[in-house]
């Protein structure tokens, strides 16, 4: 595309790991310059953090997905020529992001007040684990404890499972997505009156942010707490069938549906007793589920699509990652992308999912290296 709504933007991203680089990607993905401030011995901590066995040009994987066509400035912040350098660059910057513990930021001279001197229109976005006040400031600022500590664990698997984490670092990532909004909205701002904004969240905030529905249906239920299903669990506040089903060759999720048609399409009597009566769905929903478990495991996955898909029943096959990038609905999309690095890494990843005016952004340059872009930086903004 050759021009995207952020073209121009210039974003210094001072993050590391997940939450506050995913924020930097999405305002990439949508034409931002982004430069990537790393420490000269090692660069951001989340190049060693292995989700497998696979390295790829000396990093892992997240490193590479969460970083691909930003650019690498390497600045140690405790020599005070690097601080001053990176001074210069955020007075010509128009967003800063950082994550740092409450606190660091603030030593280091970089707080919102000290860097809104240097640019009054900055648009500055901090993520943190849980704020900046409270007993919990100062805990680490990771993903699963921050899942841990919203209560979003009891909402997952069945009922005598326990807490049940998510299987992604969900509260990185919409921490990230949350900001990337906000930064949005006070580069709008900027647009029409020229002053910036701190915008500010953490992993707990986001957490909460993510449970609204049914964190307002307990504020006002009496505060009842959540009840997972003992069979089947897909969500702890919805009633029978929703849930996923074994078939003889795979899985069939089917979502909300009147029980009285899904009693006649599988031919299933016994759920008669329960057809006419919405409240038993849900404080039945262990037994009709087991009676609808029953019935589909007899058939293939396909065979019930033939069913129910014809009777508008909300349905669907359960894809693992194979059958998804096999299939010519995930292929319409046009979501992999291939990108390199002049020392000849290359690596297969995710592109934006966001469309503008029809199009989807692509992008050739892979992650790069630690200080890959420095000398140019240095050299174009005079640091």
């Amino acid at each position: 595309m050759s021009t995207l709504p952020l073209d121009g933007v210039l974003v210094v991203d001072l993050c590391q790991f997940l939450s506050g680089p995913y924020a930097s990607l999405r305002l990439q993905d949508l034409g931002a310059r982004v430069i990537k401030i790393e420490r000269p011995d090692g660069g951001d901590l989340s190049r060693r953090l292995y989700l497998s066995d696979t390295e790829i040009g000396g990093d892992s994987t997240i490193f590479h997905a969460i970083n691909r066509s930003k650019e690498s400035l390497a600045l140690d912040l405790k020599r005070p020529d690097d601080v001053t350098a990176l001074k210069t660059l955020l007075g010509r910057a128009d967003v800063m992001l950082q994550n740092f513990r409450p606190g660091v930021i603030g030593r280091l001279g970089l707080d919102y007040e000290a860097v809104k001197a240097l640019n009054p229109g900055i648009v500055y976005a901090s993520i943190t684990g849980y704020g900046e006040e409270g007993p919990w400031v100062q805990r680490p600022g990771q993903d699963l404890l921050a899942q841990a500590r919203s209560g979003v664990m009891w909402l997952n698997g069945d009922e005598q499972q326990g807490p049940v984490p998510f299987g992604l670092a969900i509260g990185d990532m919409l921490a990230g997505a949350a900001v990337a909004q906000g930064v949005l909205a006070a580069l709008v701002q900027k647009g029409r009156t020229g002053i910036g904004a701190h915008i500010e969240t953490s992993l707990i905030e986001a957490l909460v942010d993510f449970q609204f529905e049914v964190l307002t249906t307990h504020l006002n239920d009496g505060r009842r707490p959540p009840r997972r299903s003992e069979f089947r669990s897909a969500h702890a506040y919805l009633s029978a069938p929703y849930g996923v089903y074994q078939t003889t060759d795979g899985y069939l999720a089917i979502a909300m549906t009147p029980l009285g048609k899904l009693k006649d399409l599988l031919g299933l009597e016994a759920l008669a007793a329960y057809a006419e009566d919405p409240k038993s769905w849900f404080g039945e929903r262990d037994a009709i589920k087991r009676i609808i478990a029953d019935r589909l495991a007899a058939a293939t996955t396909d065979h019930w699509l033939s069913v129910l898909e014809p009777a508008d029943i909300w349905c669907a096959r359960v894809l693992d990652w194979q059958e998804l990038m096999a299939s010519e609905g995930f292929k319409a999309l046009d979501m992999l992308q291939t990108v390199t690095r002049e020392d000849g890494v290359s690596i297969l990843t995710t592109r934006s999912p966001l469309r503008v005016d029809g199009q989807r952004a692509t992008t050739g340059r892979a992650a790069p290296l630690i200080g890959e872009h420095s000398a140019a930086i240095r050299k174009e903004f005079g640091l």
